[in-house]
C-alpha cells in the first residue's frame, strides 16, 4: 500500500519535477543564445503538451490549469512591482520584470491537486455553501494585494476557514482502502511541502527574495502560512469547478457530497 502510495503521488508530481529539473539544468549549464528564464519557459510549454500527450493530463485539467496560470501571474506581476521578490537575470520572456514562466509554477500546484484529486478518488464531506467558500477565497486572494497599504487580515481570514471548514472532512482511497483526514489538516499539509519545494527552488535561483540577495538563506518558515491560503484557493476553485461540472452531468448527485455516506457514520 505504501508503494502504491508513493507511485501515484510521483505521478501527481510530473508537472512540479519537470520544473525542479529545469531550475537544476539552467543553474548549473548555460544554454547558448538562450537565457535562462527562456530556457524555463520553453521546458515548461513542453512540459504541458507532453502531459495531455501523454494522457497523464486531461482537457478538463488543463482547462483548470490555465485558471491557475493566470491567477498566478497576475499576482506575480503584483508582489514584484511591490518588492516582495525579485527574478534578477535578463530573459527575453519577461513581462515587467515578470518571466512568464513564473505562471507555471502555479500551475503546477494545481496539476498536482487537479492529478491526486483524480487518482486518489478524492471526496468531500461537509462541504461549506458555495457562498461560504468563494467568498472566502477572494477575501484570501485579495489580502495578497491590500495588506501592503492596509491591514493584513490573514490571521483573521485563518480564523474563518477554521469556522467554515471545521465540519468538513476529505476521504482518499488506495488499494481498495478509504482514508480520510480533516480538509484543514490537508491545506496545512500542502503548504509545508511546498514550502519545503519553496527552499528548494529558491536555492536553485527560480526567484530571490530580498534577504536572499547577498546570498542564499532559508526561506521565513511563515510562508507556510501564504502556502497554506494559496492552497486553500486551489482547492476551492477546483472543488466548484468539479462541483459545476457533476451538476450538469448528473443534476441528482454532486461530486461534492454534503451528505456522509453510510461509512462515515
Amino acid at each position: 500500500m505504501f508503494w502504491l502510495f508513493g507511485y501515484r503521488q510521483a505521478l501527481c508530481c510530473v508537472f512540479p519535477v519537470i520544473i525542479f529539473v529545469a531550475l537544476a539544468v539552467s543553474k548549473y549549464i548555460e544554454i547558448p543564445f538562450l537565457p535562462r528564464y527562456d530556457f524555463i519557459l520553453l521546458v515548461c510549454i513542453l512540459a504541458q503538451v507532453f502531459m495531455l500527450a501523454s494522457k497523464l493530463e486531461t482537457w478538463d485539467e488543463f482547462k483548470v490549469i490555465l485558471v491557475f496560470h493566470a491567477i498566478g501571474l497576475g499576482l506575480e506581476l503584483y508582489k514584484v512591482h511591490m518588492g516582495s521578490w525579485a527574478y534578477p537575470e535578463d530573459a527575453y520572456s519577461k513581462l515587467f520584470s515578470v518571466p512568464l514562466y513564473s505562471g507555471f509554477m502555479y500551475a503546477s500546484v494545481a496539476s498536482y491537486i487537479c492529478q491526486a484529486w483524480r487518482r486518489f478518488d478524492l471526496q468531500m464531506y461537509g462541504w461549506p455553501k458555495p457562498v461560504y467558500s468563494i467568498a472566502i477565497s477572494g477575501l484570501i486572494y485579495a489580502n495578497f494585494f491590500t495588506h501592503h497599504f492596509t491591514y493584513d487580515i490573514r490571521w483573521g481570514l485563518k480564523l474563518l476557514l477554521v469556522l467554515i471548514f471545521l465540519r468538513t472532512v476529505v476521504t482518499f482511497r488506495i488499494d481498495e482502502k478509504t482514508f480520510k483526514m480533516p480538509l484543514i489538516l490537508s491545506f496545512l499539509l500542502i503548504g509545508f511541502f511546498i514550502w519545503i519545494a519553496e527552499n528548494i527552488t529558491t536555492f536553485l535561483g527560480a526567484w530571490q527574495y530580498p534577504n536572499q540577495q547577498a546570498a542564499w538563506s532559508l526561506v521565513h518558515i511563515g510562508k507556510i502560512s501564504s502556502w497554506f491560503l494559496l492552497v486553500i484557493i486551489s482547492v476551492i476553485i477546483v472543488a466548484q469547478l468539479k462541483r459545476v461540472k457533476s451538476s450538469l452531468k448528473e443534476p441528482v448527485r454532486s461530486t461534492l457530497n454534503t451528505t456522509a455516506r453510510s461509512e462515515m457514520d
